[in-house]
C-alpha cells in the first residue's frame, strides 16, 4: 500500500493573548504515512476518530519551562487532547485490531502509540451514542462535572446553586445533576441562545451576564448554598458576596483569566472566613478512582434515554481545529466543541 496523507494540527507559536488560527496553530497536510509498514515497536497504530476542544488547552500553549498541572504543548509537534481512536494494527497483546482507545489523542489522522499510561480501551456502553459524546457528556467534561459535584457539593433538596458557564459542556451537566437532586439552579452564560439552552435543561433562573448584572441576580435569587465556578474574576467575587454561611464553592476553571496576563482583582475574599465558606479546587483525574465506575453506570444510560440532555458543536476535519479552539476561548461556541476527524 502506498503512503497516504497524514495531516495534523501543529503548535506553531506561543500566543500572547487569544490563540490565532494559522499562527498559534497550523494545519499541516504535508506528511504521509505507510499504514502497513510503519514500525510499531511493540505499540499500536491508530486512526483518530474524534478529539475534544476544551478551554484548558489555552494553558498548555505556554513556554515548556513553565510548570503547571498539565504539560505544555511542544513547538512543532501536534496538539493532543481527550479523544477516541480505532486500532488498525497492534503488537500489544492486550489490545486488538478494531478496539477503540481513549485518552490523550493527537490532532493527527494516524499515529503510533507506545506509551499507554494515559490510554485505555473504551467500550461503548450505549451503542446509540456517537463517539463524539464519549469525549463530551460521557467523557472528560461529563466526568469533571459528575465527580466534583458528587464529591464537594454536599447538595440536598431545596438548596440553591449558581453555575457559571452553565451552557458549556461541564456547566450544563452540573445544572442537570443539581435538578435531579431537587436544587434551585441559577445559570449564567454569554449569549441569549445559551440562556435558552440553560432553560431547556431545567435551570430555574438563567441570564446573560453580558446584559444583566450578576450580583443583582444573585442577591435577588440567592443566597447561595453552592457556587460552581468556571470563570473566576468578577463572577466569583459576586458569588462570594452572595453565599450563605458555610456555603460551598467548587472551582473548576477560570476562563476569564486564561488570556489575561494582568490577572484579576478581588474585593470579597475576606468573606471566605467571615461566612465560613469552603472552597475546593480539583482536577478530574484526582477524583477518578472514587467515581469513575459509578459515572459509567449512571451517565451514559441517562444520556441515551434523554433524561440528561447534551448539545454538540461538531467541526468536520482537522483543518477547522484552529478556529474551534479560538471560538471556545472567545466564548463563541454554542455547545460542546468536538472535532470529528474521521468515521470508523
Amino acid at each position: 500500500m502506498a503512503p497516504i496523507q497524514n495531516s495534523s494540527v501543529i503548535f506553531n507559536e506561543i500566543p500572547t493573548g487569544f490563540p490565532v488560527p494559522g499562527q498559534t496553530t497550523v494545519y499541516d497536510a504535508s506528511q504521509t504515512i505507510d499504514l502497513e509498514n510503519v514500525p510499531l515497536n511493540g505499540g499500536i497504530l491508530v486512526k483518530t476518530l474524534v478529539v475534544s476542544v476544551d478551554p484548558y488547552l489555552r494553558g498548555k500553549m505556554r513556554d515548556a519551562s513553565m510548570e503547571s498541572y498539565s504539560p505544555a504543548f511542544l513547538i512543532g509537534q501536534p496538539l493532543y487532547n481527550y479523544g477516541v481512536a480505532r486500532v488498525l494494527r497492534s503488537e500489544n497483546p492486550n489490545i486488538k485490531v478494531g478496539d477503540h482507545i481513549t485518552g490523550m489523542i493527537k490532532f493527527q489522522e494516524y499515529f503510533v502509540i507506545n506509551d499507554f499510561s494515559k490510554k485505555q480501551v473504551l467500550t461503548k456502553t450505549e451503542p446509540s451514542l456517537p463517539w463524539s459524546v464519549y469525549v463530551g457528556a460521557a467523557g472528560m467534561p461529563g466526568r469533571t462535572a459528575y465527580f466534583a459535584y458528587k464529591e464537594f457539593a454536599k447538595a440536598k433538596k431545596g438548596d440553591t446553586i449558581f453555575v457559571s458557564t452553565g451552557a458549556g459542556a461541564v456547566g450544563s451537566m452540573v445544572i442537570q445533576l443539581a435538578k435531579l437532586d431537587g436544587l434551585k439552579v441559577i445559570g449564567s452564560a454569554g449569549s441569549d441562545a445559551k440562556v435558552q439552552f440553560m432553560k431547556e435543561i431545567g435551570a430555574d433562573v438563567a441570564f446573560n451576564y453580558k446584559t444583566t448584572d450578576t450580583l443583582e441576580v444573585l442577591k435577588k435569587e440567592g443566597p447561595l448554598d453552592v457556587y460552581w465556578d468556571n470563570v473566576g474574576g468578577s463572577t466569583l467575587d459576586a458569588a462570594i458576596e452572595s453565599m450563605k454561611d458555610f456555603g460551598r464553592i467548587i472551582v473548576c476553571g477560570m476562563i476569564s483569566s486564561y488570556n489575561d496576563a494582568k490577572g484579576q482583582t478581588y474585593k470579597n475574599l475576606w468573606q471566605i472566613f467571615a461566612r465560613s465558606l469552603s472552597i475546593n479546587g480539583f482536577l478530574e483525574w484526582f477524583l477518578a478512582p472514587k467515581w469513575t465506575d459509578e459515572f459509567y453506570r449512571v451517565v451514559p444510560q441517562k444520556l441515551a434515554s434523554g433524561e440528561i440532555k447534551y448539545k454538540e458543536e461538531i467541526t468536520k476535519g482537522l483543518e477547522g481545529a484552529g478556529e474551534a479552539i479560538r471560538k471556545i476561548q472567545m466564548g463563541e461556541n454554542l455547545a460542546k466543541s468536538v472535532i470529528v476527524v474521521a468515521d470508523e
